[in-house]
C-alpha cells in the first residue's frame, strides 16, 4: 500500500463512516480496486485504525454532549445524562459479545470479499428505504430501544452493512426522533472503537514496521478530518429524511460489487 492509497482509504472511511453507505464495505471495495492483498487480519487492523480516527472526530463534533454526559455521571445521580450513559452501555452488549466470541469469524469477511460486501449493501439499501418512509416523531431512545439498536450495530460489523444506516434506520423504525437517533447512533460506537483499540494494544496486535506506521498515520489523519465534515453533514441529511437517495446508491454499488465478483 502506498501513501496515496492510504490517503484515499482514509478519506473514504471518514466520509462513509457517517453517511449510511458502509465505510467498511467501501474500504474493502477500494482495497480490491487498489490491488491491496492484505491478509484478512491485517485488513481488519487497518480498518480499525481508520474507525478510531472517525471515533475521535465524533467526540469533537459532540464535545458538548459528551461533556454533559461525563458531568452527569460524576454527580452520581439518576439524571438524564446517567440514563443516556446506561442506554449506551446496553446498546454495546450485542457488539461486545460478537467481538469477544466471534472475532476470528468476523475477520474472515475482510480482505477483499466483495461478493459479501455487495449483498450486504443491498440489505443496507432495503433498511434505508424502509426508514425513509417512517414518520418523524419526538420520541426518545428507551432502554429497550437501546438494546434493539445495539443488535443492529452488531450486525453492522459485517462489511457492507452500514453501521450508521442500520442503527439510524432501526431507531427511526422504532419511531424515535430522527435527530436524536442520529446522535445516539454516532455516540454509541465511540466506546466500542476505543475498547477495540485498547484490546488490540494490550494484546500486542499493533506491532508494525516503520513504513506501516507512516501509512497508518496518513490514513488516520485523512479519516479524522473527513469525518469531521461528514458527521455534521449527516445530521442535517437525517433531519430532511432523504435516506432513499443513499438507498439507491447502496443498491447500485452493491450490484456492481456482486457483478464484479462473479465475473472475476
Amino acid at each position: 500500500m502506498s501513501y496515496l492509497e492510504a490517503l484515499i482509504l482514509g478519506i473514504i472511511q471518514g466520509l462513509t463512516e457517517f453517511l449510511p453507505v458502509s465505510s467498511s464495505g467501501h474500504l474493502e471495495i477500494m482495497k480490491v480496486i487498489l490491488g491491496d492483498n492484505s491478509l484478512p487480519k491485517e485488513s481488519l487492523t487497518f480498518t480499525v485504525i481508520l474507525h478510531f480516527a472517525t471515533a475521535l472526530s465524533t467526540l469533537i463534533v459532540f464535545r458538548k454532549e459528551v461533556a454533559e454526559i461525563l458531568k452527569g455521571l460524576f454527580q452520581f445521580k439518576w439524571n438524564e445524562e446517567s440514563q443516556f450513559s446506561v442506554k449506551m452501555i446496553i446498546s454495546m452488549i450485542p457488539a461486545v459479545i460478537i467481538g469477544l466470541f466471534f472475532e476470528e469469524q468476523l475477520e474472515s469477511f475482510f480482505g477483499g470479499k466483495i461478493l459479501v460486501v455487495g449483498f450486504m449493501l443491498l440489505i443496507t439499501a432495503l433498511l434505508l428505504l424502509l426508514a425513509d418512509k417512517a414518520k418523524n416523531t419526538t420520541k426518545n431512545v428507551s432502554f429497550q430501544n437501546a438494546f434493539i439498536i445495539g443488535i443492529s450495530q452488531s450486525i453492522a460489523m459485517l462489511p457492507g452493512i452500514s453501521r450508521s444506516g442500520a442503527t439510524i434506520s432501526t431507531a427511526v423504525l422504532l419511531k424515535i426522533d430522527r435527530t436524536k437517533a442520529a446522535k445516539f447512533s454516532f455516540l454509541m460506537v465511540v466506546p466500542l472503537i476505543f475498547g477495540k483499540v485498547a484490546k488490540d494494544l494490550l494484546g500486542g496486535e499493533f506491532n508494525f514496521e516503520s513504513n506501516q506506521i507512516g501509512l497508518l498515520s496518513v490514513g488516520f489523519f485523512a479519516a479524522f478530518f473527513a469525518g469531521l465534515f461528514a458527521c455534521k453533514l449527516m445530521i442535517g441529511l437525517v433531519k430532511k429524511a432523504k435516506l432513499s437517495y443513499f438507498a439507491i446508491y447502496c443498491a447500485v454499488v452493491g450490484s456492481i460489487a456482486i457483478t464484479y465478483s462473479l465475473l472475476n
